[in-house]
């Protein structure tokens, strides 16, 4: 599938963004083993979502969509989980394959973790090396680095643990694991996503978080499903926050936004850029917190430095920032990014090398990018390289170029915004 695009006149509109894929994965799992039954409005509609709703159906935890909008899900319990007679297909998705190896680790039964060929090249080690400590047998291809995962759950064990890198999903993979160890474990972690603890304290669970370091005890009562509105995803937010702030007409409202402050990076940087960019209406929603974002046409962008503490906040971001960063004046500079190399593509060699194809001046840097202002980008046919983030960021790109863009493998945005080409068409509509 392929995207003809042109250079808007304006951007206008407010968009119903989708639910927050993080957020979307973990209500899931985390509700299919409470004792009882939840209601999810707003879960993402996404491929990898999906995946993680298929692979529960697997482990038989029965789901319903209500709507187009909600599902509910009955929870198994902590024990109810049930052994697989298949392999569990977490297909493009590096969230459910983490999160579930933690779980099913301590499972009383045999499972295969297995995915898509962008899957298969993703490291595993990172969540096979911690879990064997506390006991697991667990099993990759490659040395035990790469998936499939083969898993025979058994009794787990607690365990004191640096994390090698800044992940929420390692640390969410450890604390499911704990749920079911005989002792608590310790973890000690860079700043990452919350949204683990965040839930899993709201269900019941004791989750103990102090400066760098997480705590997290063995769960030996029930743990109490949670019905919850699912906030808007600001990793999709991000695509319209570039494009009003980068074009000359535009002004685009998104509600009820996730503002969690391990995921704002991305609107900090966009202001430190020098974007107009308000946030409305700050409340919670569930355990997390919201608000409406406004985004206008910001004429003076200069570059700015992204490194250090600012990565784990917007990580996912990173692709539609070397955009911004090639239409600012002077010069941006992202480091610290290695995280980039192995995400559904190698996030800095495809960024790089689309948009140059459009006329940026982008030079690759080991664990980064560094991006000179060019004042104008050019229309030209670009790939997505089946990534989701990169795809999204060249339909940005195209409404801002001159001349006509054409963008294949355009399906891929359905791994976490099905609606993105009809939102795309809402707002420039004319």
């Amino acid at each position: 599938m392929q995207r003809l695009l042109q250079r808007a006149s304006a951007l206008r509109g407010t968009i119903r963004l989708p639910g927050d894929k993080s957020i979307s994965h973990r209500a899931a799992i985390f509700n299919a083993i409470a004792d009882g039954e939840s209601t999810l409005t707003n879960l993402q509609r996404g491929t990898d979502v999906s995946s993680t709703l298929n692979c529960l159906a697997k482990l038989g935890v029965l789901h319903t969509r209500v709507n187009e909008n909600t599902v509910r899900i009955a929870g198994a319990g902590l024990q109810g989980l049930c052994e697989p007679t298949d392999v569990l297909n977490a297909r493009n998705s590096g969230t459910t394959m983490r999160l579930l190896a933690g779980l099913l680790a301590a499972q009383p039964f045999f499972t295969i973790l297995n995915g898509d060929s962008s899957l298969r090249a993703r490291p595993m080690d990172r969540i096979i090396q911690p879990l064997r400590l506390m006991g697991a047998n667990i099993q990759g291809r490659a040395n035990d680095s790469r998936p499939p995962l083969a898993i025979n759950g058994r009794p787990l064990r607690g365990i004191r643990y640096q994390l090698p890198v800044a992940s929420a999903q390692i640390k969410s993979a450890l604390i499911l694991a704990t749920l079911y160890a005989q002792e608590e474990t310790t973890l000690r972690t860079e700043p990452s996503r919350d949204h683990t603890e965040r839930m899993l304290k709201a269900m019941g669970a004791i989750v103990k978080t102090q400066g760098r370091t997480v705590t997290i005890a063995p769960l030996h009562k029930k743990l109490r499903p949670l019905s919850m509105s699912i906030p808007a995803d600001i990793s999709s937010a991000s695509f319209w926050m570039a494009a009003a702030t980068l074009h000359p007409e535009a002004e685009l409202r998104m509600e009820n936004v996730s503002t969690n402050p391990t995921r704002t990076g991305i609107i900090d940087a966009l202001k430190e850029m020098g974007a107009d960019i308000t946030v409305d209406n700050p409340r919670n929603q569930g355990p997390e917190p919201v608000a409406d974002i406004v985004a206008r046409s910001s004429p003076c962008l200069k570059g700015v430095v992204i490194d250090g503490g600012k990565i784990p906040r917007l990580i996912d971001e990173l692709p539609v920032l070397a955009l911004v960063g090639s239409l600012a004046q002077g010069e941006t500079t992202i480091r610290n990014a290695l995280e980039l190399r192995v995400k559904e593509s190698d996030r800095i060699l495809t960024t790089a090398r689309s948009l140059r194809r459009l006329g940026a001046r982008i030079e690759e840097l080991p664990d980064g990018m560094r991006i000179q202002g060019v004042g104008e980008l050019h229309g030209s046919t670009v790939s997505t390289h089946g990534d989701h983030r990169l795809a999204m960021t060249m339909a940005v790109a195209g409404l801002l170029a001159k001349g006509q863009t054409v963008v294949h493998n355009a399906q891929a945005v359905a791994v976490s915004y099905p609606r993105f080409w009809q939102d795309l068409e809402q707002i420039t509509a004319s």
